[in-house]
């Protein structure tokens, strides 16, 4: 396994992440500690969570992953093993389950959420911490392009900020960071961070895979240059960039189940995806540890957060952090993304 500095802090955290959103919808208690173990004895020491998990988001299952992850770390006796993010919901209106019914991204919903994911999660602390998505309304979630609001009141940046000094100041939480953020955002939590002397972000967890490279358009130089490296999740599109989904839907997978989940789905995602595991099986590589390769290698990113739903899936992409790509495959990837810039953003 590969480490990793996070951000400007003294954490090193795995090149690989373990994303847990199936846990408690598509995965047990059982097969969720069974990936956990997976995952650490193979190296990876970063664990990446959310109140809002299990996905797809309902009232009746939320929490449950944290739930779960508590349970192994109990079992197990391995906190001090693993760096574990998790993140606060902003205003949506299927989430509308959360707190007081209009979840906000201020002082007392944070505060709020930080408390009951401790609790959830059975630690004294949470490593990072992050806003989910934005509360004004902005190009994020499959939105490309930035779009003039007629209406556009939210909590301002700077008292989002300020709640989640107030959260570490209390010990809670160590660092923090953010979620599908935009340029401006990035910029506006670095601004007031040395403004204000307010803490600062350390990550970005925001989708990057061969069929959306839109980070690397506005906010790879910021990974670069400011050390707030990307937390890549979505890596794979879904399962898409597998290939299994190119001949039909699989029984009991993802998009088969939850079928409103049609980000990464497009005829032209389709198409990408066609040419990318043509591309990896001319060069005699599995399509999905192409994929993940090539998000893990990017200078910009700090970890690579991989998902699965068995553990022949887990041990596949775990499997990826060892292969290194050749010159020649970037320049099938390149000519590809040429010819299908950023489908699935």
């Amino acid at each position: 396994m590969q480490y990793r500095r996070l951000g400007r802090t003294d954490i090193e955290v795995s090149a690989l992440c373990l994303g847990t959103m199936t846990f408690g919808q598509q995965n047990s208690e059982a097969e969720a500690h069974a990936q956990l173990d997976r995952a650490l004895a193979a190296g990876i020491n970063f664990i990446d969570t959310a109140e809002l998990y299990p996905v797809p988001p309902r009232a009746e299952t939320q929490g449950r992953t944290e739930q779960y992850i508590s349970s192994w770390l109990a079992s197990r006796s391995c906190r001090d093993k693993v760096t574990i993010s998790s993140k606060v919901v902003g205003p949506a209106g299927r989430v509308n389950y959360y707190r007081d019914g209009t979840p906000r991204l201020d002082k007392a919903n944070i505060s709020a959420a930080v408390d009951a994911s401790l609790q959830r999660l059975g630690t004294d602390v949470i490593d990072i911490y992050q806003p989910h998505w934005p509360e004004r309304k902005t190009n994020y979630f499959g939105r490309l392009g930035y779009t003039v609001a007629s209406h556009d009141e939210f909590i301002p940046i700077q008292e989002t900020l300020q709640a989640l000094a107030d959260v570490i100041e209390a010990g809670k939480i160590r660092h923090i960071g953010v979620s599908n953020e935009t340029p401006w955002g990035v910029a506006e939590y670095l601004r007031l961070a040395a403004a204000e002397n307010l803490p600062r972000i350390v990550s970005i967890q925001n989708p990057y895979s061969l069929l959306n490279r839109s980070f690397e358009i506005g906010l790879a130089e910021f990974s670069h240059r400011e050390d707030v490296g990307l937390l890549a999740y979505s890596p794979l599109g879904f399962g898409m960039l597998t290939g299994k989904y190119l001949h039909g839907l699989p029984e009991n997978s993802r998009l088969a189940l939850f079928d409103e989940y049609t980000r990464y789905s497009s005829p032209e995602s389709k198409s990408a995806t066609a040419a990318y595991v043509a591309l990896a099986r001319q060069h005699d590589l599995n399509p999905a540890q192409m994929a993940l390769a090539y998000v893990t290698s990017r200078p910009f990113v700090t970890s690579n957060i991989i998902g699965a739903t068995a553990l022949e899936q887990l041990t596949t992409n775990i499997d990826s952090i060892n292969l290194t790509l050749s010159d020649e495959v970037l320049t099938g990837i390149e000519a590809i993304h040429t010819r299908y810039p950023n489908p699935a953003p």
